[in-house]
């Protein structure tokens, strides 16, 4: 039905992770007056690729003068264009070589994944049903199911060592995201107040295989790390590269209740509640086909998969859980017929929690892994439990806007507002967890409209404090896991003016300009 960019922090009605404001998209709704149907059909060819295509329809049915039904539906072949050419690799400590050709060059081995040109094309399939129903004059219920299912070969990326969009890849790249979401809303009258619940599950998982070869072979090469990787006997192993198989598992709740005044009173409000509660399984499974250990001196192998897990060097099995409530509201008066204010306020809390294992055998590192396990509880079938961890807070962030129409067509207004990000645990059990950040804006702006509504000219000046910022990065030494810190602060001073002109029925001439100023 339309898409609405809300600029700046929303954090007062539309809660965490909105201070650069908020896009909503909002779908079109049965409609019980009429039926209605539409398609749409594209086939596209994607330069140095193959051909892509995407079917997409609609249907409204109404099923009653009260109800109606919404299904929606589409399927999308999206071209691949990276060609993961033919190529061999030569490990320098077992002096052993792999390929991917089709015919391996003599004394090489075969790895899984043959060369392909355009390997990484992707295909969707999804749909979304709808039921409105009307049960009077003052109430209506909406629920609805939306599925999707996307598989994706290949990886976006290429070596320009290769060649332009191209590739050399041992192991399988695929990804697999399958996902539903159940949601309902009720929307009615008490009294003169219109109240909404809004609630919604989703189930989602993914399954991802990536190809860790590249790294295996300059791990080798610069500090002979296979020497560590080999057989029952100590030997290395004729291939050593490793591969990933890494599952994610979502489930995911949220519940909304909003009750507002009549918006054509002089003061109004709108306040509500908020609660939500997430759970995301995490598995990262790093693997090398044969992993036993490094000699042992009698003709054997100190072993260094991880215990109960054959041929992985490393393991990532944990359980993160989020948590998050919130009471809300905002209240606008009326001083004059031009002037009005707001004032709003979101109080809430969280809990984040993440458990489980992650790391090495303990004979192949004591600064990860099973070597610094604190607890025999094991999470999944991990050999152990060496990250349990809580972190929970409470706040606030405010908002005040004062408004000043000099007519239906012309405003002025400046707003304070301020918008968050929750904090939360570290995968690195290493490392603290990280507080939340804050960004807090001061903006004087202006929507006006001119020449009969034919000129629309919008603008906004501002300033914005980002204190405590959530920052990611990669230590210089250790696993490699991104951390996240609490780091400093920013500034932002910045202008921004759109201009839209309908010069005749049919064309329309549109144009914006912004300038940042920015210092971290």
């Amino acid at each position: 039905a339309r898409v609405e960019a809300l600029a700046g922090p929303q954090g007062t009605l539309y809660g965490a992770s909105s201070q650069a404001g908020t896009i909503r998209i909002i779908t079109n709704e049965p409609d019980p007056t009429a039926f209605a149907a539409g398609y749409g059909v594209e086939v596209n060819s994607v330069e140095h690729g193959d051909t892509g295509y995407l079917f997409e329809g609609f249907v409204n049915v109404p099923v009653s003068s009260a109800a109606a039904v919404r299904l929606v539906g589409w399927v999308r072949h999206d071209a691949g264009y990276i060609d993961n050419v033919p190529s061999s690799r030569t490990y320098p400590t077992p002096d052993s070589c792999i390929s991917n050709a089709k015919t391996p060059p003599a004394g090489c081995i075969s790895t899984p994944v043959r060369a392909k040109d355009n390997f990484n094309d992707a295909d969707t399939y999804g749909g979304r049903a709808t039921l409105k129903i009307d049960l009077n004059d003052s109430w209506t219920v909406t629920p609805s199911v939306m599925a999707q299912k996307q598989e994706a070969n290949g990886l976006y990326a290429y070596d320009p060592a290769e060649g332009k969009l191209k590739v050399a890849h041992y192991y399988k790249d695929y990804s697999k995201d399958e996902w539903w979401q159940a949601a309902l809303t009720v929307e009615g009258k008490i009294g003169n107040f219109d109240v909404v619940y809004a609630g919604s599950y989703l189930d989602r998982d993914d399954v991802v295989d990536a190809d860790y070869s590249d790294y295996t072979y300059f791990y080798d090469v610069l500090y002979g790390y296979a020497y560590y990787w080999g057989d029952a006997t100590g030997a290395p192993l004729a291939d050593p590269s490793q591969f990933i198989n890494g599952t994610d598992g979502y489930k995911r709740q949220s519940h909304e209740f909003r009750i507002s005044s009549p918006q054509d009173n002089r003061f109004r409000f709108v306040a509500g509640l908020f609660f939500q509660d997430q759970e995301h399984e995490i598995f990262q499974n790093y693997q090398i086909r044969g992993l036993v250990g490094y000699p042992d001196g009698d003709g054997g192998a100190v072993p260094i998969s991880v215990t109960g897990w054959p041929d992985t060097i490393w393991l990532t099995n944990q359980l993160r859980k989020d948590k998050e409530q919130a009471i809300f509201g905002e209240v606008t008066f009326d001083f004059t017929d031009s002037l009005s204010g707001t004032a709003g306020i979101r109080y809430f809390e969280y809990e984040n929690s993440l458990m489980g294992f992650f790391g090495y055998n303990e004979n192949y590192s004591s600064n990860y892994g099973e070597a610094l396990c604190f607890s025999d509880k094991q999470y999944n079938g991990s050999p152990c439990t060496n990250l349990d961890d809580k972190v929970d807070d409470s706040g606030s962030v405010p908002k005040f806007n004062l408004t000043y129409r000099f007519d239906e067509r012309r405003l002025v207004y400046a707003t304070y507002s301020e918008g968050y990000r929750p904090g939360g645990i570290n995968r690195n059990g290493t490392v603290g967890p990280y507080d939340p950040d804050y960004l807090t804006n001061y903006e004087l702006g202006w929507k006006t409209s001119w020449a009969g509504n034919r000129l629309r000219l919008n603008g906004a000046i501002f300033h914005e404090e980002w204190d405590d910022i959530q920052y990611s990065f990669l230590p210089p030494s250790g696993s490699g896991l991104t951390v996240i810190k609490n780091a400093g602060s920013a500034e932002i001073d910045g202008i921004e003016i759109d201009l839209t002109w309908a010069a005749m029925e049919n064309f329309i001439v549109s144009g914006g300009f912004s300038w940042l100023d920015a210092k971290l």
